[in-house]
C-alpha cells in the first residue's frame, strides 16, 4: 500500500512541477520541451531512487552475521 501511494504522490508532484515549468518558463516551444524533459527526468530519477531504497529494505541481500561475543 505504501509503495502505490508514494508512487502516486511522485506522479502528482511531477504533473504539478511540469505545469509550473510550463507557466513560469514560457519562452518558446523548444525551451518548453527542454524544461518539460528536465522536470520529467528529475521526477523519474527521484522516484527510482526512492523505489530502489524502499524495495531493498524488504529483502536485503546481505544478512548480518553476529559473532559469539555479541
Amino acid at each position: 500500500m505504501g509503495f502505490l501511494i508514494t508512487t502516486l504522490i511522485f506522479i502528482v508532484a511531477g504533473v504539478i512541477a511540469s505545469l509550473l515549468a510550463r507557466i513560469c518558463c514560457n519562452k518558446g516551444p523548444s525551451a518548453n520541451l527542454f524544461h518539460l524533459t528536465l522536470v520529467i527526468t528529475a521526477t523519474v530519477c527521484c522516484w527510482m531512487m526512492w523505489a530502489i531504497v524502499y524495495l531493498a529494505q524488504m529483502k536485503p541481500l546481505i544478512v548480518p552475521i553476529l559473532s559469539e561475543g555479541e
